[in-house]
């Protein structure tokens, strides 16, 4: 085959654009059809918001794959192998299931039972891993049984991780598109660097989950006019670990023992991406360490590890004072950080300044956590002329009610200011009541006028 970079470039653009075309109408759809819940004590967005973005990105997926059949330099991945169809079944199902329950709210349990069968589907038709290689031992060939398990945890396990972390505008469409980038650069390498066909789905996996994600973030950026809900998120999570089951069922490590001079060498220069129980610390690092932060918390508690709470990584971000963007780029710039580390450690392992670059940028990252609790305060004498975030807090009582800069006086919520007038209340409860209510079936905020001005405070130990 030849160079297929223009292929893959092409069948992501493809992707992206009958994504992102398909979001606006069925956006109206799902206002139609009432797939627009109520506003729940976990959710952190004001008014109720259509879901079912999932169908869009279903169909963005299905036009990456028509179109790849159709290129010449990929043509072939649909020719000598199985898997583009294992993962098109897969995803048919775990999508028919996401949309059932983005408009039906079905039971916990059920979805659990529909992601197993999507892996078994996958398994069946030869999406599953056949051996491991452990460093140290060299490559270790697994049952029928054995590989099965192991396809079918890493598939849940992936799913829900990036479903758990779906809980803020354009934060699982941009975690995933930034964990099948770096993935796509490691199955490329493979491909065209070591000459290895077998990781041609892999790469083609990832080039489209890049364009479904792409296509999708402009309608779920904040303020978001459409979730992807579970129809997208368990279908993206689906995609994303059927490439990583690809490389570690297919990939023999023994093809590169030209290349590195003996397997242990080989197994240690694959090791980021082939070990099942690695890779969700690897590639998905940010979504598995929130999904074993809340199995174990809910456990705990005395909870069901598939109750809803609001003690996500975001949801802390959120309490610590940044703000929704802010929170949003912060999980971005992690999810970057240890994804491209590994690909880049696993590229050039024996350069120490790979570690020194990995341990700056984390202590990069370790200030941005921090800011919130070192945001600076002007002096008295400047408050006039800075934002009212940066003013001392002294000054906050006096200044609120007065309108001595010439400008109308600005509501605390400390009860400073008077109290409003009965016209004002009923105005503010009639603006409220899209929110408290959010009954599906309905335009509501979202899709038609004004945004509401008053966010909806809950404890973060609510409960749905």
């Amino acid at each position: 085959m030849g160079q297929p970079v223009r292929d893959y470039l092409l069948t992501l653009c493809v992707t992206a654009a009958v994504t992102y075309l398909l979001t606006g109408p069925v956006r109206k759809f799902a206002i139609a059809v009432g797939a627009m819940p109520a506003i729940r004590a976990r959710d952190v967005h004001r008014e109720p918001t259509p879901r079912l973005g999932g169908i869009a990105m279903f169909g963005g997926l299905c036009a990456g794959l028509i179109v790849a059949d159709h290129l010449f330099n990929l043509k072939g991945v649909f020719e000598l192998s199985n898997e583009p169809r294992a993962l098109l079944s897969g995803a048919a199902l775990i999508w028919l299931i996401g949309v059932l329950d983005d408009k039906f709210e079905i039971d916990a349990l059920i979805k659990l039972g529909g992601q197993m069968i999507a892996a078994a589907v996958m398994v069946i038709q030869g999406l599953t891993i056949l051996w491991l290689p452990i460093p140290g031992v060299g490559t270790v060939a697994l049952t029928q049984w054995q590989g099965t398990l192991l396809t079918v945890a890493l598939v849940v396990i992936t799913i829900n991780a990036v479903n758990f972390v779906d809980g803020l505008d354009g934060l699982a469409a941009g975690m995933v598109c930034i964990a099948s980038a770096a993935f796509f650069l490691y199955a490329y390498r493979l491909w065209m660097g070591y000459g290895i066909e077998a990781a041609a789905p892999a790469t083609l996996f990832a080039a489209i989950l890049m364009g479904m994600c792409l296509g999708f973030m402009p309608h779920n950026m904040h303020p978001a006019r459409i979730f992807m809900g579970d129809s997208g998120s368990m279908l993206i999570g689906l995609v994303l670990a059927a490439g990583a089951i690809s490389i570690t069922g297919q990939v023999d490590p023994d093809l590169m023992q030209i290349f590195e001079g003996s397997e242990r060498g080989a197994t240690h220069a694959m090791l980021p991406v082939f070990i099942p129980l690695v890779l969700p610390l690897t590639i998905i690092a940010i979504p598995a360490a929130d999904l074993v932060l809340a199995i174990v918390r809910r456990t705990w508690n005395g909870q069901s590890p598939f109750a809803a709470d609001r003690g996500h990584l975001h949801h802390r971000l959120l309490e610590i004072g940044h703000s929704h963007s802010r929170a949003v780029l912060i999980m971005y710039f992690w999810s970057a950080l240890i994804a491209f580390g590994a690909v880049g450690y696993s590229v050039h392992s024996a350069s120490s300044w790979i570690v020194f670059v990995i341990i700056a940028a984390s202590a990069v990252g370790l200030v941005l956590l921090l800011m919130p609790r070192f945001t600076p305060r002007a002096p008295h004498w400047a408050n006039r002329f800075v934002p009212p975030r940066y003013r001392h807090r002294g000054a906050e009582p006096e200044s609120a009610p007065s309108s001595s800069y010439g400008e109308k006086p600005v509501p605390v919520a400390s009860g400073a200011q008077q109290g409003p007038s009965d016209a004002q209340m009923g105005e503010e409860a009639a603006e409220r009541a899209p929110v408290a209510v959010g009954v599906s079936g309905v335009n509501g905020a979202t899709a038609i006028g004004a945004r509401s001005r008053f966010p909806d405070r809950r404890s973060i130990d609510s409960s749905r």
